[in-house]
Protein backbone atom coordinates (compact mmCIF):
# COMPACT_ATOMS: atom_id res chain seq x y z
CA UNK A 1 0.00 0.00 0.00
CA UNK A 2 1.57 3.54 -1.12
CA UNK A 3 1.75 5.75 1.52
CA UNK A 4 2.52 9.03 -0.76
CA UNK A 5 0.84 10.33 -3.85
CA UNK A 6 3.99 10.04 -5.75
CA UNK A 7 4.31 6.10 -4.40
CA UNK A 8 0.64 5.63 -5.68
CA UNK A 9 1.22 7.00 -9.13
CA UNK A 10 4.60 5.02 -9.39
CA UNK A 11 2.63 2.21 -8.72
CA UNK A 12 -0.10 2.86 -11.66
CA UNK A 13 2.96 3.07 -13.70
CA UNK A 14 4.60 0.46 -13.38
CA UNK A 15 1.09 -2.02 -13.70
CA UNK A 16 0.45 0.12 -17.12
CA UNK A 17 4.19 -0.39 -18.50
CA UNK A 18 4.45 -4.24 -17.15
CA UNK A 19 1.34 -4.85 -19.12
CA UNK A 20 2.43 -3.12 -22.17
CA UNK A 21 5.68 -4.50 -21.99
CA UNK A 22 4.52 -8.04 -21.52
CA UNK A 23 1.96 -8.16 -24.84
CA UNK A 24 4.85 -6.65 -26.97
CA UNK A 25 7.48 -9.38 -25.82
CA UNK A 26 4.98 -12.07 -25.79
CA UNK A 27 4.07 -11.17 -29.53
CA UNK A 28 7.65 -10.85 -30.28
CA UNK A 29 8.86 -13.94 -28.93
CA UNK A 30 5.83 -15.61 -31.29
CA UNK A 31 7.07 -13.76 -34.74
CA UNK A 32 10.39 -15.14 -34.11
CA UNK A 33 9.20 -18.28 -33.24
CA UNK A 34 7.39 -18.12 -36.33
CA UNK A 35 10.30 -17.23 -38.30
CA UNK A 36 12.63 -19.71 -37.08
CA UNK A 37 9.99 -22.30 -38.14
CA UNK A 38 9.77 -20.99 -41.28
CA UNK A 39 13.46 -21.41 -41.76
CA UNK A 40 13.06 -25.14 -41.17
CA UNK A 41 10.93 -25.57 -43.98
CA UNK A 42 11.12 -23.91 -47.86
CA UNK A 43 13.63 -20.97 -47.78
CA UNK A 44 11.69 -19.26 -50.48
CA UNK A 45 8.76 -18.52 -48.10
CA UNK A 46 10.69 -17.73 -45.02
CA UNK A 47 11.88 -14.54 -45.81
CA UNK A 48 8.38 -12.84 -44.96
CA UNK A 49 8.06 -14.10 -41.30
CA UNK A 50 12.11 -13.60 -41.22
CA UNK A 51 10.98 -9.71 -42.13
CA UNK A 52 8.46 -9.43 -39.94
CA UNK A 53 10.51 -10.68 -36.76
CA UNK A 54 12.79 -7.87 -37.40
CA UNK A 55 10.39 -5.55 -37.37
CA UNK A 56 8.82 -6.73 -34.47
CA UNK A 57 12.40 -6.66 -32.58
CA UNK A 58 12.96 -3.13 -33.92
CA UNK A 59 9.43 -2.09 -32.69
CA UNK A 60 10.48 -3.87 -29.30
CA UNK A 61 14.08 -2.24 -28.90
CA UNK A 62 12.59 1.53 -29.79
CA UNK A 63 10.13 1.34 -27.04
CA UNK A 64 12.87 0.04 -24.47
CA UNK A 65 11.28 -3.95 -23.89
CA UNK A 66 13.83 -5.32 -25.29
CA UNK A 67 17.63 -3.78 -25.03
CA UNK A 68 18.91 -3.02 -28.32
CA UNK A 69 21.53 -4.88 -28.22
CA UNK A 70 19.41 -7.67 -28.06
CA UNK A 71 17.71 -7.32 -30.97
CA UNK A 72 20.33 -6.63 -33.29
CA UNK A 73 21.85 -10.21 -32.23
CA UNK A 74 18.80 -12.06 -32.67
CA UNK A 75 18.00 -9.98 -35.84
CA UNK A 76 21.59 -11.20 -37.23
CA UNK A 77 21.26 -14.72 -36.52
CA UNK A 78 17.98 -14.83 -38.19
CA UNK A 79 19.80 -13.28 -41.11
CA UNK A 80 22.45 -15.30 -40.92
CA UNK A 81 20.07 -18.44 -41.09
CA UNK A 82 18.14 -17.26 -44.13
CA UNK A 83 21.09 -16.90 -46.01
CA UNK A 84 22.48 -20.45 -44.89
CA UNK A 85 19.23 -21.82 -46.19
CA UNK A 86 19.27 -19.81 -49.55
CA UNK A 87 22.34 -20.94 -50.13
CA UNK A 88 21.47 -24.66 -49.90
CA UNK A 89 17.91 -24.38 -51.49
CA UNK A 90 20.60 -22.72 -54.35
CA UNK A 91 23.31 -25.54 -53.74
CA UNK A 92 20.29 -28.34 -53.93
CA UNK A 93 18.75 -27.12 -56.50
CA UNK A 94 21.43 -26.59 -59.23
Amino acid sequence: MANHASADKRNRQRITRTARNRAIKSELRTTVKKARTALKGVPQESATPVAAAVSALDRAASKGTIPAKRASRVKSRLALALHKASAAAKTAAS
